[in-house]
């Protein structure tokens, strides 16, 4: 080996993010700014097109500062199965291409799984951002993707020492267990000023602490005509005493057509917002209504009361250390705790531990580290 050579600086490293819904995105912002401002990576962006609406992707690309993807892989829409399988197909051929160091996974989704599947039939080392999550409810699909792509991916990266604790509880060794803080927080921070900035309040004519935001998409809430419209039935007697704004996600659109005869709830219904305009209505909302996961991290690190109209939660820290309140979707029970809050019994909470801004890099060096140990 030559003089030059020992001192020749050592190769880029190759990462293929890949996302596939709106949630994804917000996940992936920080972690591709992370990885394009190194010199030590050349990192390219998937979009499995799991969920993809042109005009609202260019928004979200825009506010969230996130380069055009490099590949879309136009999935659409489609049965579990269908989804999983085109994802997987296409990844295949697309890793035995490019070959990348490392595959970066982030959240639940089918095209979370699907690529996962894809990396490790041909040994690409992966990285799951927001491992370890679980609500013990195995008729969501999305608790599958969670405890599968956790099972055959190297590095887990955890947002809250609960999802550490699953992790050991299944088995997996604790050297690829590392709880980095939480990347939805990331975006969340390094965007709250300039929501802030936005007229999305006065051009709905509301005033802050004026109102409730709600969404609601999950198919054990929508898909049911007869908790449909008991819940619309709590929600609108809630309308009477406090605005609810509800920006309508097109899978309730279509499940409002089909089971209620598309009758419209009686509230401030939307069309679906940019992450902007939804940020600056959760910040400054007298409380949270919603059946996301994301949503309640993000009413946490806000301060802001969010009920989940959910009977579980695969983020506990929420509830037990922030704002979170777990009310299923009985209509008394949501009465009841939305009139705590409004009689100013709010819940205090405070943000965790590692939900700082910083999750990304953190993710990013161990990586970099254990790449560069490796060759």
């Amino acid at each position: 080996m030559t003089a030059d050579e020992t001192h020749a600086s050592p190769r880029s490293l190759n990462a293929l993010v890949v996302a596939g819904a709106r949630p994804n995105f917000i996940k992936i912002a920080p972690l591709m700014e992370e990885l394009r401002g190194r010199a030590s990576f050349h990192s390219r962006l998937v979009h499995t097109g799991q969920h993809y609406d042109r005009a609202m992707s260019e928004n979200f690309f825009r506010d969230l500062g996130i380069p055009e993807p490099d590949i879309n892989l136009g999935v659409g829409s489609g049965s579990h199965g269908e989804q999983t399988g085109r994802v997987l197909i296409q990844m295949e051929a697309l890793l035995e291409e490019q070959r990348p160091d490392v595959l970066v996974v982030v959240g639940d989704v089918n095209s979370t799984l699907a690529a996962s599947l894809a990396a490790v039939k041909l040994q690409v080392p992966i990285a799951h951002v927001e491992a370890g999550l679980r609500s013990g409810d195995r008729t969501m699909p999305e608790e599958i993707n969670r405890i599968l792509t956790d099972a055959i991916s190297t590095w887990l990266f955890t947002t809250e020492a609960d999802a550490d604790k699953n992790l050991l509880r299944e088995g997996v060794a604790p050297e690829r267990i590392h709880r980095v803080g939480n990347v939805m927080i990331d975006t969340l921070l390094r965007n709250l000023a300039r929501a802030r900035k936005l007229n999305t309040l006065e051009d709905l004519g509301l005033e802050p602490g004026g109102y409730a935001l709600l969404t609601l998409h999950r198919p054990s809430n929508v898909e049911n005509s007869e908790k449909l419209q008991a819940l619309f039935a709590a929600l609108e007697e809630i309308h009477r005493e406090l605005p609810i704004v509800f920006p309508v996600h097109p899978r309730t659109a279509a499940a409002i057509e089909a089971h209620l005869g598309g009758s419209q709830p009686a509230l401030r219904n939307t069309e679906p917002l940019d992450y902007l305009d939804f940020l600056r209505l959760m910040a400054d909302a007298k409380l949270v209504l919603t059946d996301s996961g994301g949503i309640q991290e993000e009413t946490t690190a806000l301060g802001v009361n969010c009920l989940t109209l959910r009977d579980n939660t695969e983020r506990p820290i929420t509830v037990t250390e922030g704002t979170n309140t777990i009310v299923g979707s009985h209509p008394d029970v949501i009465l009841s705790e939305t009139r705590k809050i409004l009689g100013g019994e709010s819940k205090t909470g405070r943000t965790p531990e590692l939900w700082d801004g910083a999750a990304a890099r953190r993710i990013v060096d161990i990586i970099e580290r254990d790449l560069r140990s490796a060759l």
